[in-house]
């Protein structure tokens, strides 16, 4: 598939991964049970923003990115807007040390990992003290959506956001510098609500 464009419909069978909020875990060390999140499904028949950033954690993401994002969720939302979700993909590099866990790289099974990534997604929600899904932190596993639409860096996801209103693509827009926040940023998204 190619990026997608204004108009275009968003794709079947996209389908994320998070630990969905509760106070019950809501220690950042807390883990949480991770589970699939049909995004095609759940966001037929709604107005949703969608930001993706390199990695959870990073100072660009955790610095320049989300901040605007939380800072100006209520106006997001004022427009409408029934989901504000993030989605990254994390490599052992990020993950291992949130991981909190004793283990050696050795002993760490492939599904183990993969848990392990979508945790590190909770973990930076806390660690912003983002609650009740206010902004959902998805992760984009083995970058099967990003590569979908050809918005990868590496093995990792581009820097990019999407407005979509009743599964159309009202706004796609992906960086062309890295580091930068100019077209995937809350400012540039806001303004095209």
């Amino acid at each position: 598939m190619a990026a997608l464009k204004i108009g275009d419909k968003f794709p079947e069978g996209v389908v994320f991964s998070y630990v969905p909020y509760t106070e019950e875990k809501e220690d950042i060390t807390a883990c949480g049970i991770p589970i699939n999140y049909d995004a095609s499904k759940e966001w037929a028949n709604k107005k949703v923003v969608l930001f993706a950033v390199p990695g959870a954690f990073t100072p660009g993401c955790s610095a320049r990115h989300l901040p605007a994002f939380i800072q100006n969720l209520p106006a997001i939302k004022s427009k409408n807007v029934d989901v504000v979700a993030v989605i990254a993909f994390n490599d052992a590099f990020v993950s291992q040390p949130a991981l909190l866990l004793p283990l050696s790289p050795y002993q760490i099974h492939e599904e183990t990992r993969a848990n392990n990534l979508r945790q590190v997604m909770s973990a930076w929600a806390k660690a912003n003290k983002v609650k009740n899904d206010d902004i959902m932190f998805l992760s984009d596993v083995e970058t099967k959506f990003s590569k979908s639409i050809g918005w990868t860096v590496g093995d990792r996801t581009a820097r990019y956001a999407m407005i979509m209103d009743h599964g159309k693509v009202v706004y796609a827009e992906r960086e062309t510098k890295p580091g930068d926040v100019t077209v995937s940023g809350a400012e540039a998204v806001m303004a095209k609500l």
